[in-house]
């Protein structure tokens, strides 16, 4: 017989990639999971953690993430369930790099919502009974491009930019209530999300530019548990990089824009 009051670990956007890692190694830490994700495929997920786990309780919700009312109605239904969240993990996201005013406006809204609305008041609703315990685990998966304010990444940097910031106010404001909250900006995940060609995924990995999934979850795991405030997945060449992104006039970036280069 399960205790739904112990040790209970939620991931957002667990299906695949990095979100369906992050639930796995939560598994063998020992703890029991709530995954959500916005496709069916999360019940084929929920079954084979629990054939792999089969000491762990595993449920797979089905949920869009991209609405503003998700976050009340999952902690709502956790809350039904008799489920103490222990540690939360705001995974769920979506990539692209474009004009901003190319994007429709459901699509600027989806992502508005999917990387700063619902993982902030999943934070807060979550937060605030970890606080009330004394004892909690937030990781909020953001970017490095978050410290990247160029032309195609205005939306998806700013949006992670955002939670980067509401993570660190969030870690100085819990700490002394003994819950940890951390950020993980990863580079290049090799995740398939992006379209490149295996052999320059394969250079990218040898090179340290692209990490697994694996590494990226075992890396950001460790950082929680040890309570970083934030870890930056591959270290440093994103920061290298973010550096040099920083130091390029604004001047230099509308003449790249006008050659056509980015």
């Amino acid at each position: 017989m399960v205790n739904m009051k112990e040790h209970f670990a939620l991931v957002t956007g667990a299906s695949s990639g990095i979100g369906a890692e992050f639930a796995r190694q939560l598994a063998q830490r020992g703890y029991h999971l709530l995954i959500v994700s916005n496709e069916e495929s999360i019940h084929t997920k929920a079954e084979e953690l629990r054939e792999a786990f089969p000491a762990l309780h595993v449920i797979g919700v089905v949920m869009d993430l991209g609405r503003q009312e998700s976050a009340r109605e999952l902690y709502e239904y956790a809350h039904a369930q008799d489920i103490d969240i222990e540690v939360l993990v705001n995974n769920a996201g979506v990539y692209h790099d474009r004009d901003i005013l190319d994007d429709s406006e459901a699509f600027t809204s989806l992502i508005m919502n999917l990387h700063m609305y619902t993982p902030a008041m999943l934070c807060y609703l979550f937060g605030k009974d970890m606080r009330e315990h004394r004892k909690g685990y937030i990781l909020n998966v953001c970017s490095v491009t978050s410290n990247m304010a160029a032309q195609r990444l205005g939306t998806y940097g700013g949006t992670k930019a955002f939670l980067a910031h509401f993570t660190r106010a969030l870690h100085i404001e819990l700490r002394q209530y003994g819950v940890h909250v951390t950020n993980v900006s990863p580079g290049a995940v090799d995740t398939g999300l992006f379209s490149i060609k295996p052999w320059i995924t394969k250079a990218g990995k040898c090179l340290g530019i692209i990490v697994s999934p694996q590494t990226l979850a075992r890396r950001g795991l460790r950082a929680l548990f040890r309570g970083r405030s934030k870890t930056t997945i591959p270290t440093v060449f994103w920061w290298v990089l973010c550096g040099i992104i920083l130091l390029i006039p604004t001047s230099l970036l509308r003449l790249i824009r006008r050659l056509g280069w980015f």
